[in-house]
């Protein structure tokens, strides 16, 4: 039995188990909502690509991915700063030799 037949058949269950003016049974919605629920799902994967075999390692080697280009970009950003402190510091130096009359020494 099918997943859609399954799922078929605990309506009319839940539809022929229910008296008149009475709710339908819990354990009977409980079963058919999570049949609904997994037929829901596996058709949201498959319309994405990730129903077969291959899913778990592709969104793994995605994952590794996402997690390298997030290192590179901090690493990218540090150093990035690390170079703009060292070019201030060396504006300072520069200008604190030249504000004491150093670049006369070196004539």
């Amino acid at each position: 039995m099918d997943e859609e037949e399954a799922l078929a058949r605990l309506v009319a269950l839940a539809g022929a188990g229910a008296p008149e003016g009475f709710g339908v049974d819990a354990a009977i919605l409980r079963a058919l909502i999570e049949e609904a629920s997994e037929m829901g799902a596996r058709r949201a994967l498959a319309r994405l690509g990730l129903a077969d075999e291959a899913a778990r390692g592709d969104v793994s080697d995605l994952r590794q991915l996402l997690g390298a280009w997030r290192d590179a970009k901090t690493s990218a950003w540090k150093a990035a700063i690390d170079w703009a402190v060292r070019g201030v510091l060396a504006l300072v130096v520069v200008g604190l030799a030249v504000k004491m009359g150093l670049p006369g020494l070196l004539r």
